[in-house]
């Protein structure tokens, strides 16, 4: 099956992207160049990337003592993406970028995603430069920025230390002045970057001639000492080679060392890297002067203590991107079983004749409980899909709409941002695990793809925040923000939505309205003169009842435009809605009761009890 007619439905005939191309930004456009776009990345994924996902979870990265040896596909895959031009494809003309809405640029990523999320596509990339676009001076985004849009260089982000994790706070890597000249350099004010650094995707290859590593670490205070806590930490640029003004290498390598790699479960393709800053393998000179010393050069990205802030606008694209990929590896797997499912004869039609040897065996997929699994992934995936491009499409209105649109769209992307990214991280994983058991025995071997789909999501459930880590700042930050205006402005929609529902599909309406009510009770039971240890204690379950209940808003929003409608698609995105609002939604009741009863059975259980 092709992922096209989805992904036109979705983008056309649901979010109406073409009106975005009244507006000045975007004037240029029409659908044929959207359509160009979408050609070109489905071409080059189908190509160079979709016969290759085997093979690079098969052939892990190595390290040779010198160099990180990847196999020539994946340098292949990444000179044509590169080629492609969307490592800046939203980005200003000016800059090489070819201005296009983001909705359209994450709906074409989607290719990439499902071909082999193992190869990787310019998420970190893209990602670190759009970051610097922002917060970093006009020369840093010339001589990083704009290299890294064009392939040249590639890009990183170094947040988790081994002894530290996701708490960020606990961070231990140290920034210092880099001479008594360092405010004097022109990439900025130079400092020496001492400390550890885990989990770092693709922090070592030889795909581009540089790495850009965007590296949050802390500056001592006068006494020496580190400042705890968050608001000690800033943003450093740290390349792996060092650069002139012009972003030419110098020939000298800074001091940043790989340590070691990491194997994981999945996405075996992506070099996954623990890397040491200022061991004093590379030293380099001073500031000022000619005497080489230990410690990674670093220029400062903002200012001083506010790094977490400005590395939160990678972190929240990231988490959008996981969403994104974690989405794309389950369709990948609804497809394989539906075909699956499709061509695998065994057993023989229910009914009185169930057990008769003498009929024709049938095709699985004429089982009900196979229909079932089919029809869950379906729900699962492309509901997630659908979300993801909303929230797309909520970028450009934040960008290019009016004043009061662009804030709307703000809010509502601070509370749907941890749904983005965890529904389809847990969901389209389940979808995964419905993918091998639709195959049986074969769906558990490497002889089919499933079995690789399942490990490469696996990781989707911790990148970029852990699943608890996204409960807590939906529950604990983004529906309390601005005295719970976003959450505010998100019921709002799916009342509208609810409203224009109620002729065709009354029943679903009205269970979205009453998820809608027990989401908005929960949410007040959970922090009623609650200390926050309590209201927190089941953040996890309040994520999955609010993930549910905007997933089931998402599906009510698509079946309103299927009125008419009555090919074969129509009817399975309607069976979709359906299954989700009779199979899905009601599971929310019980996630819900643990939320508002503020349940203490998992935080009060001693850990002797264990």
């Amino acid at each position: 099956m092709s992922l096209r007619p989805t992904v036109d439905f979705l983008l056309h005939d649901w979010l109406k992207v073409e009106t975005l191309q009244c507006r000045e930004r975007f004037a240029d456009h029409s659908r044929e160049t959207f359509d160009a776009v979408l050609d070109t990345c489905e071409r080059i994924a189908r190509e160079k990337y979709a016969p290759f996902n085997r093979l690079v979870d098969t052939q892990e990265p190595q390290f040779d003592g010198e160099k990180v040896i990847l196999p020539q596909a994946t340098q292949d895959a990444y000179k044509a993406y590169a080629e492609s031009g969307m490592l800046s494809a939203a980005q200003d003309y000016d800059v090489g970028g070819m201005q296009l809405p983001y909705t359209v640029e994450a709906a074409a990523n989607a290719f990439f995603a499902m071909a082999s999320v193992s190869i990787g596509s310019g998420m970190l990339t893209s990602g670190n430069a759009n970051l610097l676009m922002v917060h970093g001076t006009d020369l840093q985004k010339q001589v990083f920025a704009a290299h890294e849009f064009s392939g040249r260089f590639s890009g990183t982000m170094c947040l988790s230390e081994p002894q530290a994790g996701s708490s960020l706070s606990d961070v231990t890597t140290r920034a210092t002045p880099d001479g008594a000249g360092f405010e004097a350099d022109a990439l900025g004010p130079r400092y020496r970057l001492k400390g550890h650094k885990m989990w770092i995707s693709s922090g070592e290859h030889e795909l581009s001639e540089n790495i850009i590593h965007l590296v949050l670490a802390k500056i001592p205070d006068a006494n020496g000492q580190l400042v705890p806590g968050v608001k000690g930490i800033s943003l450093f640029i740290v390349p792996k080679k060092m650069v002139d003004t012009q972003g030419q290498l110098t020939g000298q390598r800074n001091d940043v060392a790989l340590a070691g790699l990491n194997h994981k479960c999945g996405w075996r393709g992506t070099t996954n890297t623990l890397l040491n800053f200022g061991e004093g393998k590379y030293p380099v000179a001073s500031a000022g002067s000619a005497q080489a010393v230990a410690g990674a050069v670093g220029y400062l990205v903002g200012k001083p203590g506010e790094g977490l802030r400005c590395m939160f606008h990678m972190m929240n694209e990231a988490r959008i991107g996981v969403g994104m990929a974690a989405t794309m590896l389950g369709m990948a797997g609804y497809y394989a079983s539906l075909d699956y499912a499709k061509n695998r004869p065994q057993g023989r039609p229910s009914g009185a004749g169930g057990k008769d040897a003498s009929q024709r065996q049938v095709r699985i997929i004429e089982h009900a409980d196979i229909k079932r699994m089919l029809l869950a992934q379906k729900a699962y995936s492309e509901g997630a899909l659908a979300l993801a491009l909303y929230s797309a499409r909520l970028v450009d209105e934040q960008h290019t709409g009016s004043a009061e649109d662009a804030d709307v769209a703000r809010l509502l992307l601070e509370v749907l941002t941890p749904i983005v990214k965890s529904f389809p991280s847990e969901w389209c994983l389940e979808a995964n695990s419905m993918a091998i058991q639709i195959h049986g025995g074969y769906g558990y071997t490497r002889d089919f793809p499933v079995e690789q789909y399942w490990r490469d999501n696996r990781l989707n459930m911790i990148h970029e925040g852990t699943h608890g880590i996204q409960a807590m700042d939906l529950l604990g930050r983004k529906v309390l923000m601005e005295n719970g205006r976003g959450l505010q402005l998100l019921a709002q929609r799916m009342l509208a939505t609810a409203a224009q529902a109620q002729a065709s599909w009354a029943p679903e309406a009205a269970a979205l309205r009453d998820a809608l009510q027990q989401v908005g009770q929960a949410t007040e039971q959970a922090w009623a003169g609650a200390e926050p240890a309590q209201a927190l204690a089941n953040a996890v379950p309040y994520l999955q009842a609010f993930g549910h209940t905007v997933i089931a808003w998402i599906w009510l929003d698509v079946a309103c435009c299927l009125d008419g409608d009555t090919t074969p698609a129509a009817q399975g995105r309607r069976a979709a809605c359906r299954y989700f609002y009779r199979y899905e939604l009601p599971k929310i009741g019980a996630w819900l009761r643990v939320v508002s009863s503020r349940d203490p059975t998992c935080a009060d259980l001693p850990e002797e009890a264990f």
